[in-house]
């Protein structure tokens, strides 16, 4: 084989390597479901919802939860450099509320501290992060705390954003994508008995994993990186597939491109900064639990995925058709969509035709087009700082 044969294998395998990982958690959703062994009394928890200018939203928010407390645990809510009422209109629902100003250090992650300092004077046994824009799903609540008190490791409920009503097609897609990758491709990981990244809500945490974390940084995609160092750190999440959430998704195409790009650049960024480290820790210390982990962070946006697949492949054959290469890197590329496409086809059918119609998922490609210009910011611009997107109206479980 020439050079230029080995350089595009490897460039193949770069890409093949997330395909095959996202095909077996496709694959691995459609088995049955293992029966929950989590058998604990229900301790006492606290409800941990930072807000930071949800003043129209809080009260429903509060409700949702307030209907499956039980007696012992608190709600509270950080009002986080809020340029709004969301402090009086929590206080108004009958919660407890503290407020945190400090515009130097903003987002979600220093709030969660700051609500742990408050909570350290009287301690829960288990600490609910919920999103000021969700709703729990019947039971969620007692389903995280006592999977958490259980298995003494983060519990990751299934956040979906979206239910595929929307008008917009690329809104419908969106609303697909996030159900691939919160709850298809953590149920996948689940039934091979292996951890799941954090999504930002609807996680439980026993008291004394949470307060040993590094909660208090400016991360955009926090929740990504606080999993993989709960998991070095030997207390990595599971999903908890009992407890079902849902948000509100952005309310036009401006915000869904601002929120899609804080997601997606975050994720680029966490895939190379933690990837590696977890599957180095992985093998080293002898826990495939933890190359799985690393293995799941490695897989990119779907939409980055494949339109990486699809520049990568063009290489290959503009290779082999005018340069004399080989045949085996292009190959190799369209074999390994065939196997994902038929994973994720598969999963289509049990878990998002009510979602997403064949006719919509059609539009794919476009859905991808849409996204370039997000991708394409990564090479100069990317995004750094956190910024709150605007919400529309949450959707019912």
């Amino acid at each position: 084989m020439l050079i230029g044969d080995w350089v595009l294998l490897t460039l193949a395998g770069l890409v093949v390597v997330p395909l095959l990982v996202l095909a077996v958690e496709a694959f691995a959703s459609l088995l049955p479901t293992p029966k929950s062994n989590v058998d604990s009394n229900r301790p006492r928890c606290a409800v941990l919802v930072p807000a930071h200018d949800e003043e129209s939203g809080i009260a429903t928010t509060i409700r949702g939860v307030r209907d499956q407390v039980v007696a012992g645990d608190r709600i509270v809510i950080v009002a986080d450099n809020c340029t709004d009422d969301t402090a009086a209109a929590a206080l108004a629902a009958g919660v407890e509320v503290i407020e945190r100003t400090d515009v130097e250090r903003r987002g979600k992650g220093f709030a969660l501290e700051f609500g742990l300092q408050i909570l350290a004077a009287d301690p829960p046994a288990v600490v609910v992060v919920v999103d000021a824009d969700c709703e729990l799903g019947p039971g969620a609540l007692d389903a995280l705390v006592r999977q958490a008190a259980a298995t003494n490791c983060p519990a990751q409920g299934v956040y979906l954003i979206g239910t595929g009503r929307e008008a917009d097609p690329r809104r419908r897609l969106s609303a697909f994508a996030v159900l691939v990758k919160n709850e298809i491709r953590p149920l996948g990981l689940h039934r091979l008995g292996l951890p799941c990244l954090l999504t930002g809500t609807g996680m439980a945490f026993p008291w004394d994993v949470l307060r040993k974390a590094n909660l208090g940084t400016g991360n955009i995609v926090e929740d990504m990186k606080l999993g993989a160092d709960l998991a070095l750190a030997g207390h990595a999440p599971r999903l908890c597939p009992e407890a079902m959430l849902v948000g509100a998704a952005a309310p036009d195409r401006r915000s869904a491109i601002r929120q899609r790009t804080r997601w997606e650049h975050g994720h680029v960024h966490t895939l190379i900064t933690q990837a590696p480290r977890l599957v180095f820790a992985g093998v080293t210390r002898l826990r495939p639990s933890l190359v799985g982990l690393g293995l799941e962070v490695g897989v990119p946006p779907l939409s980055l995925l494949f339109a990486t697949w699809t520049v990568v492949l063009a290489g290959c054959l503009a290779w082999w058709l005018w340069a004399g290469g080989s045949w085996v890197p292009a190959g190799v590329l369209c074999a390994a969509l065939l196997v994902t496409g038929a994973a994720l086809s598969l999963a289509w059918v049990k878990f998002g035709r009510r979602m997403l119609p064949f006719r919509t998922l059609l539009a794919s490609p476009m859905y991808v087009m849409w996204k370039v210009p997000i991708y394409l910011k990564l090479l100069g611009s990317r995004e750094k700082a956190w910024v709150r997107t605007e919400r529309s109206s949450v959707a019912r479980l």
